[in-house]
């Protein structure tokens, strides 16, 4: 199986570009969805948050608030490389868990998102890596108008994803989304060419 990361900047456009690859029939894997599973109430990760942060970062359901979470560490960064550590090892395993079932069923590629790729050490994990990037001014206005999130916020949400940049070139496949969808849809058409000829050499 051919293992795709899709990452890239907060606000850069990484679920335009996996809608596009997954109309085009390309299975892709959220890695967000992971880490939904990975905090369900009862679970190790769940269990590691709450014992951390406390119970005033969870509903009465016992959910995580995964706004109010968000809100602490992105002013914090200390307690953001506290979540990092407890978290991502079992989004890990969640993401490892539904790679397998894909394999299991025959797929002979999966595209995974994955916004903090480079900052996790992942990237040898992948066989390809596809990287989305828009410009900052962009990314920001994206982030308030989506997200609602103060100044402080979006300054700590840009500065925690920032080491992509640094590793941009040692990815395969660049999409730049500063600009418009037509144009974003004739990067990622190229990419799933790319992609599809390598289907081709390995079967």
């Amino acid at each position: 199986m051919i293992k795709v990361a899709l990452t890239g900047g907060v606000a850069s456009g990484k679920s335009t570009v996996a809608a596009l690859l997954r109309e085009a029939g390309l299975p892709v894997i959220d890695s967000d969805m992971a880490a939904r599973q990975a905090v369900m109430p009862g679970k190790p990760a769940w269990q590691a948050l709450r014992q951390h942060f406390g119970p005033n970062f969870f509903g009465p359901d016992g959910c995580l608030d995964r706004q109010a979470l968000a809100r602490l560490v992105f002013t914090r960064p200390e307690d953001r490389r506290k979540l990092d550590q407890l978290l991502h090892p079992w989004i890990a395993l969640e993401l490892q868990e539904l790679i397998a079932q894909l394999q299991s069923r025959g797929e002979p590629l999966v595209v995974v998102e994955i916004p903090l790729l480079f900052e996790l050490g992942l990237e040898h994990l992948y066989d390809k890596i596809i990287v989305v990037q828009a410009d900052e001014n962009s990314q920001k206005q994206r982030l308030v108008r989506r997200d609602t999130r103060t100044a402080e916020e979006v300054e700590g949400i840009l500065g925690a994803q920032r080491v992509w940049r640094q590793k941009a070139s040692q990815t395969n496949f660049m999409v730049d989304n500063s600009g418009s969808l037509a144009a974003t849809k004739k990067h990622v058409k190229k990419i799933i060419e790319e992609l599809r000829k390598l289907l081709d050499k390995k079967g």
